[in-house]
């Protein structure tokens, strides 16, 4: 366990609010799942697209690697809503940064191995976020590429 002056709260409250964030399922993600559902697209949630890369994709198009990633605007660092630490602000400043770091990575090594990603902030409307997933499906699905692949 981490002791109280190595720990990366600055309260014992504050550990507790931040520990008690759901990594899925989130308010927001089921919104998006919802209304991208509504247009009868189906997906796979939470699921790792890369075999041996330990990133997890909110929906996962497999069949035409799509990947959907809805990001929180607090710890992706959203422009509009991202605010400063003011407590620990050398340790947030620089989670802050690896986080968006992890996100360009994990957006090449798929982009590399053939997917189309999706990112989403939290902030969006989620039937605006979900008409722009149905766009790509439906450009993804209907490409040349994946006719000859399927044929």
């Amino acid at each position: 366990m981490t002791s109280k002056a190595e720990s990366w709260a600055s309260s014992e409250a504050v550990r507790a609010s931040m520990q008690s964030n759901k990594s899925r399922d989130t308010k927001p993600e089921l919104a998006l799942r919802r209304a991208v559902h509504a247009l009868g697209l189906r997906y796979r949630v939470g699921t790792r697209p890369l075999p041996g890369v330990r990133r997890t994709a909110d929906l996962v198009f497999p069949r035409i690697k799509l990947a959907v990633f809805l990001d929180g605007c607090f710890w992706h660092g959203c422009s509009e809503h991202h605010s400063l630490a003011k407590t620990n602000s050398t340790y947030w400043s620089e989670k802050f940064h690896k986080n968006r770091e992890r996100d360009a990575d994990t957006d090449r090594r798929l982009r590399e191995a053939g997917w189309s990603v999706i990112r989403v902030w939290e902030h969006e409307k989620p039937d605006e976020a979900a008409e722009r997933v149905a766009v790509v499906v439906r450009a993804l699905r209907s490409a040349p590429c994946r006719q000859e692949r399927d044929a």
